[in-house]
């Protein structure tokens, strides 16, 4: 498995991650044996970055992740693991957003325990408290790295503007965002601050939430999973608009030989080093095709294939709604 650094002079990990939402029901029912057989066929492959959070399942995912490294003591030598913190819910149980010191290394603490460890690698802050200056959140991860519960910082879907003055304060080994065929705004200035500072760009939902690979969710389904039956682009009509597209790719994908899921995971690997998917599966199956990915190295002329079949802008709706868009930083 080929390796690419986790933030300026961090350690190196594999080239593809996994996202450990997947080990919840969130896109759909799960069990612990499924995701233990994930996690062994990635000590299997070399794959060595799993990516979780305390919200996930409620906190499930992370047991999963602490039974099986509880059940393989050797795991936490292979694996890089990183967790986030910072969402919460206010008296009314509305969500909502706490980065205070208090609030961020407690909810650490917690994660430590259902996961086993005394550290993580890597903690993000999950979603940023716009009424709070980035530099004060960033002193406060800077103080939990100095206490020794975690190695490095990262945050999620903060803007390129907001990962500078992070940065002056502490250096950022990681920001993760969506990012895909399906969703390039990243490439409007993250990317290229990423690559500035030696910040890793975390990539999530790189299969576009199943639209870029072999076996997209069917629409009979969507209805099943409740963030996709609220979510822009699995509505109808755009749900077909993007099935429609998506074919194209998956048909220049089977002419490279090569499964769709592989092939985005390729993209991705080839538009910039510093960024590293982390495609999340609950098949062994499905992992295998998205690993195919890093095996691969794409040449100009497969890139420009690829752009060909799914040009920039050719998703159909939103990534999110209104309600999901409270959070995250839009930059552009």
């Amino acid at each position: 498995m080929k390796t690419r650094a986790m933030g300026p002079g961090g350690p190196q990990v594999s080239c593809i991650g996994i996202g450990a939402m997947s080990f919840t029901d969130f896109y759909g029912p799960t069990t612990r044996e499924n995701s233990f057989a994930v996690l062994d066929a990635a000590v299997e492959a070399g794959v060595s970055h799993i990516d979780t959070s305390n919200v996930y399942g409620m906190g499930g995912s992370e047991e999963t992740i602490g039974a099986w490294l509880s059940a393989n003591p050797g795991g936490r030598d292979h694996f890089h693991i990183a967790t986030k913190g910072g969402i919460t819910k206010d008296a009314e149980g509305r969500r909502c957003y706490d980065n205070s010191l208090e609030h961020l290394e407690a909810e650490l603490e917690g994660s430590l325990r259902r996961m086993g460890l005394d550290c993580v690698d890597l903690y993000y802050v999950h979603r940023r408290e716009h009424e709070r200056p980035i530099e004060e959140v960033t002193e406060a991860l800077a103080s939990l790295v100095a206490k020794g519960k975690c190695r490095a910082i990262g945050f999620s879907e903060i803007a390129p503007s907001s990962l500078r003055r992070a940065h002056a304060v502490h250096p950022v080994a990681a920001v993760q965002s969506e990012y895909s065929l399906a969703t390039r705004a990243p490439e409007l200035g993250l990317v290229q601050t990423c690559e500035d500072l030696g910040t890793t760009l975390v990539a999530f939902s790189p299969t576009g939430r199943s639209l870029l690979t072999d076996s997209p969710i069917a629409p009979g389904r969507v209805p099943e999973v409740a963030f996709l039956a609220a979510n822009p682009r699995f509505q109808q009509p755009e749900l077909g608009y993007n099935l429609a597209a998506t074919d194209r790719f998956r048909a220049l994908a089977a002419e490279m030989g090569v499964p769709a899921a592989g092939l985005a995971m390729a993209w991705l690997l080839a538009r910039s080093g510093s960024t590293i998917p982390i495609p999340g599966t609950r098949s062994v199956e499905h992992f295998r095709e998205l690993l195919a990915g890093a095996e691969m190295t794409l040449g100009a002329d497969d890139m420009a294939r690829i752009e060909a079949v799914l040009s920039v802008g050719w998703c159909h709706g939103d990534r999110y709604t209104a309600a999901q868009w409270v959070g995250p930083e839009r930059y552009c």
